[in-house]
């Protein structure tokens, strides 16, 4: 070992070993490079957390989504059911003024009634069913319920219910509907009650 001089003079054994031992110190806390992480290695990191971000973002937008769609749906289906309840509600209404003409017009009638008063007691049940006939054309033709007049026209299946074959008579041509028994109906332009009809055909084809 060497002599060093010290401040005050004084000579201090210095040695290579503990000159090595403390370098050697010095850098212990310094990690070897192979494992120390690459630049890659920190890339993907930071790649990952930013993907598992995004992924906890579109979860949570998914469940909200699924929410939603829940929700729509069930206020759709509570309009389904309103609309089955009190989609009549209008025509229901209007029935009741209807409603209302014929108990008054079978109010008329009365077995207190005398003999004297039967003629003004037919004149009042004949308007009250006027009034009653003609509202009930008006409800119908609001509610666009059409009564089908087919005299004349061609026998159809899909609107009439064939009862009879009748001869035809003078200006009848055969196939057509020559007589009506029950009236049909047509909601909106479909057919909801089959008219009774009988049609005309050749005198030898009667059945």
């Amino acid at each position: 070992p060497r002599l060093l001089v010290g401040p005050r003079g004084w000579l201090h054994p210095f040695s290579t070993a503990t000159q090595r031992t403390a370098g050697e110190d010095c850098n212990s806390e310094d990690p070897p490079d192979e494992l120390r992480p690459s630049l890659a290695e920190r890339a993907l990191k930071l790649k990952a957390v930013k993907l598992e971000k995004e992924v906890q973002d579109l979860t949570v937008r998914y469940q909200r989504a699924v929410a939603d769609s829940e929700n729509i749906r069930r206020r759709t289906q509570r309009c389904v059911e309103d609309a089955k309840i009190f989609g009549i509600q209008s025509f229901c209404k209007d029935l009741v003024e209807v409603a209302d003409i014929l108990e008054k017009t079978t109010e008329c009638i009365s077995e207190e009634t005398e003999p004297a008063d039967q003629k003004l007691t037919l004149e009042k049940i004949f308007r009250g069913l006027s009034l009653l006939e003609a509202k009930l054309k008006s409800v119908f033709a609001k509610h666009g319920l059409e009564k089908m007049t087919p005299i004349g026209d061609k026998y159809d299946p899909h609107e009439h219910e064939l009862i009879c074959h009748v001869p035809a008579g003078v200006g009848v041509q055969p196939g057509t509907v020559a007589f009506v028994r029950q009236d049909g109906y047509k909601l909106h332009g479909r057919t909801i009650r089959l008219a009774q009809v009988e049609v005309a055909v050749e005198s030898q084809r009667r059945l």
